[in-house]
């Protein structure tokens, strides 16, 4: 009689590193929670397209036009339409596929965002939140990353009692400042230090352009009678650009740079944690997978 082997106990699969297929061990493209599509596209161009007209109209509008001689009141009326759109815009991106998963992460992306932003406030632009908005950016893209920017802003606001006219521009400015981190080369291939590396010098650059863009969007308040480097309405393009540079060397260089500086170290430091954590957290939500619920037993 023949005697019958147990069986051996199978081998737990082993799991397969982040970014790769577990067979040919090349990368796979990572899952993205919002997929950008043909009328997403259109509505961010044209809210950008606006918003880039918002920003700079003191250069583009001539001396003797309306706009100008209503200077005061030019950031207000910008403000109010920049509100529509950003609203168009979300709910563009939304109609396009943002899921309970997708809305369930960035709420908490949004409250960590809106948590970060009253530390350091008041001490030399030490903003911890932009770190943050650079890697989600980075890992969870360019759709998800303009509604995460636009929805933190306006939830830190709230928090820290800063609603104003102001409030729409830092808004669009960070979504931009979100949507280009998920616009940046290799977000497949490249992981390690030359990501980091990229991330930190993207950050860099980006928070010197956040404070630049939003000292636009303030400029254009200031009294000629106040201070010589404010905007001036009957001035040309060349003056108006003259003042508006040592505006911003005089007011808000220190700010810029501080707000820059600790975007690298928290992006060197913490960066690969924060990276790991994003990119774990895509894979387990499975966005692509449809949120599905079982009939109750009779």
């Amino acid at each position: 009689m023949k005697s019958v082997q147990p069986a051996k106990p199978a081998r737990p699969a082993q799991p397969a590193q982040p970014g790769r297929s577990e067979r040919s061990g090349r990368p796979v493209p990572q899952v993205r929670p919002v997929r950008l599509g043909p009328r997403s596209l259109a509505a961010l161009a044209l809210v950008s397209a606006v918003g880039v007209a918002a920003f700079v109209w003191p250069f583009l509008a001539p001396p003797a036009s309306q706009l100008s001689a209503h200077a005061q009141d030019a950031p207000w009326l910008f403000a109010g339409l920049l509100v529509l759109l950003v609203a168009v815009v979300a709910a563009t991106i939304s109609e396009s596929g943002l899921g309970p998963k997708a809305v369930a992460l960035l709420g908490v992306l949004a409250a960590t965002g809106a948590a970060l932003r009253p530390i350091g406030a008041g001490t030399a632009g030490i903003e911890p939140m932009f770190f943050l908005m650079v890697l989600s950016g980075r890992v969870l893209g360019p759709g998800f990353g303009f509604v995460l920017g636009a929805v933190t802003m306006f939830s830190s606001a709230l928090l820290t009692g800063g609603v104003g006219p102001w409030l729409p521009f830092q808004m669009l400015a960070m979504g931009w400042f979100t949507l280009g981190a998920g616009l940046l080369p290799g977000p497949d291939r490249l992981r390690g230090r030359a990501e980091l590396v990229l991330l930190a010098l993207y950050g860099f650059v980006a928070a010197f352009a956040y404070g630049t863009v939003m000292n636009l969007a303030g400029w254009p308040f200031m009294s000629t009678l106040a201070s010589s480097i404010a905007f001036d309405p009957q001035a040309d393009v060349t003056a108006n650009l003259a003042r508006f540079v040592a505006y911003c060397l005089a007011t808000s260089l220190g700010w810029d740079l501080g707000r820059a500086s600790v975007t690298v170290v928290l992006t060197l430091t913490i960066g690969p944690a924060v990276l790991r954590a994003l990119r774990r957290a895509t894979r387990r939500a499975a966005f692509e997978t449809p949120v599905t619920f079982d009939a109750p037993a009779p």
